[in-house]
């Protein structure tokens, strides 16, 4: 078994895997970024072209000036307000290294437009900016998507688990546009604390465990039946974070199991028969699916021995 370093909202974009991510209970995800936002993308293969992205990424050069790298990623260009070299990393061992797993495990198309990803340097330069880039203040730290303006704004010095997870959205909607949230947002979630595993990306323990080991102690977990069956304004609504929670480690335990990338195909490949995607967990789990309460009892057991850090 190989694992490679890890990629969180900690410190630096790559840090040892037992390095924690930034923990704040308050941030329950980005709206900007949820299945709604996204509602109405079509699935296609990328119509842009090469001289798109040199055009787009010379017209970039052009607004920002000196003081700033742009570099074309494909299917994205990043924008950086850090030296070259620095800039350059981040776009080889996070943007990169993330866009090649997850499209081994999950997605064939790019996205068919293109996106840019801003990486700010430091928690002064991000809030300027996305106030300049958006009209208001960013209501997060670490960095959000915003699919209406095909832009990833991003306080790099947080760490690279916020822009991970972000990346997962606009391939969710290019390959999966029914998704519903809790699923896109479980997935990309679970991407927040990601390595590499016998070279597939994994999500590991982070800093939602805390609240969702509560709220089974406190009875108050939804069932995944419930989850599921969510619609977007439920999934966002006053239980976000538990929702977010419970996603996450749901999709964790099915990629523990080795079943996460076949939920996902069969998920796609069912969902206009089962488009809350509860039915093809129930199939996906085998045995264990013929008593999905006391499976659900066995996964909340499960969770609350687990750790992080």
């Amino acid at each position: 078994m190989h694992v490679r370093t890890s990629i969180s909202n900690a410190g630096a974009a790559l840090v040892i895997l037992a390095a924690s991510a930034a923990c704040c209970a308050a941030l329950v995800g980005c709206r900007d970024s949820s299945a709604a936002a996204q509602a109405g993308d079509a699935a296609a293969v990328s119509t842009e072209t090469e001289l798109d992205f040199e055009a787009h990424a010379e017209a970039l050069r052009e607004r920002w000036g000196a003081g700033f790298v742009v570099l074309i990623e494909k299917p994205f260009i990043i924008v950086g307000d850090q030296p070259e070299p620095v800039v350059q990393r981040h776009a080889e061992r996070t943007v990169r290294w993330a866009v090649d797993r997850l499209k081994a495990e999950y997605f064939e198309h790019d996205p068919d437009h293109i996106i840019t990803i801003y990486l700010f340097g430091g928690k002064q330069s991000y809030e300027k900016h996305a106030t300049e880039l958006t009209g208001r203040k960013p209501h997060t730290p670490f960095g959000f998507y915003s699919p209406g303006r095909r832009m990833m704004v991003m306080n790099i010095a947080t760490g690279g688990g916020t822009l991970v997870h972000e990346i997962v959205h606009p391939f969710v909607a290019a390959n999966f546009p029914d998704c519903p949230a809790w699923f896109n947002e479980g997935l990309g979630s679970l991407y927040e604390q990601s390595a590499e595993r016998d070279g597939r990306i994994i999500g590991k323990t982070n800093w939602r465990l805390a609240g969702l080991q509560r709220a089974i102690t406190d009875g108050k977990a939804p069932s995944f039946a419930d989850l599921c069956a969510t619609t977007t304004d439920e999934f966002y609504g006053e239980h976000a974070g538990v929702n977010y929670a419970t996603a996450r480690y749901l999709c964790y335990y099915l990629q523990e199991r080795g079943k996460l990338r076949n939920y996902y195909h069969a998920f796609v490949k069912h969902h206009h028969d089962d488009p809350t995607g509860y039915d093809t967990l129930v199939s996906i789990l085998g045995d264990d699916g013929r008593d999905m309460p006391a499976f659900e009892r066995d996964w909340q057991r499960w969770v609350l021995k687990l750790r992080f850090p």
